[in-house]
């Protein structure tokens, strides 16, 4: 049985009443709920998203329209360390393009595929924000600027040695 198969543990599902006890409506605290499974988990499995759901009385389809939304929302699972690479106007104008075939080439990936040893996901991600230091990314929640394809190769050699 895999851990997208697992019930949700009783002190995350009494965390998950919580939230939504301090809503106005319970869905309220969708998002929080959903961080909470993919912070144990890894990512939000449709057995696990169905549960939140029941927990907060919303439909499994309306809970997953809050999931998919939300790029920081993994509904399918995901390396140990997932790289968002911004595609920004900034960002594309700034060298993503580059950045990006280069990380491909380096990982064997494309865009949204997890490498063989599921240590990297590679991700687009729309702008992060950081367009003074373009080109941006993400890494684990991680901001980084002005990357360069250097930093990018440290950063990557950083990341395979951790675990």
């Amino acid at each position: 049985m895999s851990t997208a198969d697992l019930p949700l543990p009783a002190p995350m599902r009494a965390e998950i009443l919580a939230l939504a006890a301090q809503e106005l409506h319970p869905r309220g605290a969708s998002v929080a709920a959903l961080r909470l499974v993919q912070a144990h988990f890894g990512w939000v499995s449709t057995a696990h998203l169905r549960e939140v759901a029941d927990l907060l009385g919303m439909s499994a389809d309306d809970l997953d329209g809050v999931a998919t939304y939300f790029n920081l929302l993994f509904r399918r699972p995901v390396g140990r360390h997932v790289i968002m690479l911004c595609d920004s106007v900034s960002c594309w104008i700034m060298g993503r393009e580059p950045l990006c075939v280069h990380l491909c080439r380096k990982l064997g990936i494309r865009p949204g595929e997890t490498t063989a040893d599921n240590a990297i996901t590679l991700l687009p991600t729309v702008c992060i924000g950081h367009c003074d230091h373009a080109p941006a990314m993400l890494v684990d929640n991680t901001l980084h600027g002005d990357v360069t394809t250097e930093s990018l190769d440290h950063l990557i050699d950083t990341l395979r040695d951790t675990p």
